[in-house]
């Protein structure tokens, strides 16, 4: 399986910067959408940030490359898979897309932390969700 598909959507005019192209903080919040998929996916909901473990992974370095330029009315799709698993930090990949023709437009990786939102410190990642993980891994 390793890649899923995190985020969709179509870049819209206010999206952009003054020179007709994606704005960079777009690339960011589709991004941190992405991750928020992800999170669920592997268990971390919503609801069990909000009330439950109180678990949730917190970026603590990224490193991105912009490829292609993006437009008003491009449509696009993040792809994201998880680079590396850690004791208590995950490594996840945003490839992001566009979908006329494939292009690779933006990829960064997002070295993370899983925070404990109580004690605000980072904690060691549980099993259910290590195991969901091994799902996502890169093979490449």
């Amino acid at each position: 399986m390793p890649a899923m598909s995190s985020f969709r959507t179509f870049v819209e005019s206010t999206d952009c910067d003054f020179l007709g192209h994606m704005n960079v903080a777009r690339y960011f919040s589709a991004c941190s959408n992405a991750t928020g998929t992800i999170q669920a996916e592997l268990g971390l909901t919503g609801e069990d940030m909000r009330t439950g473990r109180r678990l949730c992974f917190a970026v603590v370095h990224a490193d991105s490359s912009f490829r292609a330029e993006l437009n008003a009315g491009d449509s696009i799709q993040m792809m994201t898979d998880i680079l590396a698993i850690g004791t208590k930090s995950m490594t996840f990949r945003h490839r992001l897309y566009r979908v006329d023709d494939g292009a690779l437009c933006f990829e960064t990786s997002f070295k993370t932390a899983l925070m404990n939102l109580t004690t605000r410190k980072a904690a060691a990642i549980p099993d259910d969700v290590r195991a969901k993980a091994q799902a996502y891994l890169a093979t490449d």
